[in-house]
């Protein structure tokens, strides 16, 4: 049972990146998955959220920027991330449970990270 973060990387401020969040061992149809960044410092930062009847729900510093996605035949969420800025920059971990109040609860499946980093 894991979770499995692709897709981070550099990239220049007003550009893009798709983080992938793979299950392995379960699926992730029918739950809820977060994803969360955590910059060296700073404290860990919900930053999109779907629940188990795919409902989403965004940071409001990532509002209209960040979508959250899923393909539930390849068992994989996705985070689409446009106009990054360097605040954006983070490690991006994706977490599943049965609830969003589980994962923020710490039961739940959580993913190693994939960095990001935005800069010039």
């Amino acid at each position: 049972v894991r979770l499995l973060e692709s897709g981070g990387g550099s990239v220049q401020p007003g550009g893009s990146l798709t983080l992938s969040c793979a299950a392995s061992g379960f699926t992730l149809a029918g739950l809820a998955v977060a994803w969360f960044r955590q910059a060296p410092g700073k404290e860990r930062l919900g930053v999109a959220t779907i629940n188990s009847e795919g409902r989403v729900s965004y940071a409001d510093s990532v509002k209209g920027r960040f979508t959250i996605s899923k393909d539930n035949a390849k068992n994989i969420h996705y985070l689409r991330m446009n106009n990054l800025s360097p605040e954006d920059s983070a490690m991006y971990r994706c977490a599943a449970g049965n609830t969003v109040g589980k994962i923020l609860s710490g039961n739940g499946v959580w993913g190693q990270g994939t960095q990001v980093t935005v800069s010039s």
